[in-house]
């Protein structure tokens, strides 16, 4: 990053347990003394305790605090990010990271609000308000999946998150989002599992951010992407895999985010993209999943 002298400083959203949590650790681990990792997550006993897992800083640690925030709120994200940017001037790390539970065993529709509101609502929110407080030199990235690439759409909707803005990003959530609750959505073209559309409009939403921000952030170093962690062996993922033989640990799924945050120059090639395990995936690339509540993330 440009000014290794201040301070740094970093934040996690979802960071109570899972990936979330081994990014705090790994954050606090490869940061410096004087550096500062904040846990967030919006229950405040598990931030409490997930604070408590991770320790406090000693001569090699940075100091890790917990505070509480709900992504879905997106004036409390607001209200976070002026304070961070009035306090220290900026923030050098922001992850994106929260999400809601899906599970196989209740429908789609009953589980739609809270998963795109956290998953979706909350990554528009960070983009937002820490876009404009990101120093110079800094990263900004959202959790997501390889399902996120265009080509995992039907056709027929691929244009609502091509080469658009946030606010279209949005607007085509929110479309989706109705459309899964008046039982149209099959028929407009939209997988059933709500976690593919999800990850696709994160990282549009990514894009769009990114496309109005490319110049002036590749002339000072700093990355706007997505990423993908691969499969991770967590509470979340646990309900929609039959095999776990290949799955990482959140704390082995956490090296390649931790080192495409902490890498010393950013990749021009992965501004705005989606990134798994150090490579950029192409942005149309797949293929429509199958119509099946059991798909596997990939």
């Amino acid at each position: 990053m440009d000014d290794m002298t201040d301070p740094r400083i970093a934040l996690v959203t979802g960071a109570n347990q899972g990936l979330g949590r081994a990014l705090v650790e790994g954050l606090a681990a490869r940061l410096g003394p004087d550096d500062l990792v904040l846990l967030t997550g919006r229950n405040e006993r598990r931030v409490t305790d997930a604070v408590s897992c991770v320790g406090q800083a000693d001569a090699t640690r940075s100091r890790v605090e917990g505070r509480v925030l709900d992504v879905t709120d997106a004036e409390a994200v607001r209200r976070l990010a002026t304070e961070l940017a009035g306090r220290y001037a900026g923030v050098d790390i922001v992850v994106s990271n929260a999400s809601a539970p899906l599970t196989p065993d209740r429908s789609q529709a009953e589980q739609a609000d809270e998963f795109i509101d956290v998953a979706n609502g909350g990554a528009h929110a960070v983009l937002r308000s820490f876009g404009p407080v990101l120093r110079p030199g800094g990263r900004l990235v959202v959790v997501a999946s390889s399902l996120g690439t265009l080509g995992h759409l039907d056709p027929r909707l691929r244009h609502l998150f091509d080469g658009v803005s946030l606010d279209e990003v949005e607007a085509a959530v929110a479309s989706w989002r109705a459309a899964v609750h008046d039982g149209s959505s099959e028929q407009l073209g939209w997988p059933r599992w709500i976690n593919v559309p999800s990850k696709v409009a994160q990282v549009a939403a990514v894009r769009a951010v990114a496309a109005e921000r490319r110049d002036a952030d590749l002339a000072h170093g700093t990355l706007i992407a997505a990423v993908c962690p691969g499969l991770v062996d967590t509470a979340l993922s646990r309900p929609w895999f039959a095999d776990f033989s290949q799955a990482q640990s959140p704390a082995q799924a956490a090296v390649a985010v931790l080192d495409l945050l902490l890498a010393e120059k950013a990749d021009p090639s992965a501004y705005g993209e989606l990134v798994r395990f150090g490579e950029v995936l192409p942005w149309r690339a797949g293929s429509p999943p199958l119509q099946q509540e059991g798909l596997l993330r990939r």
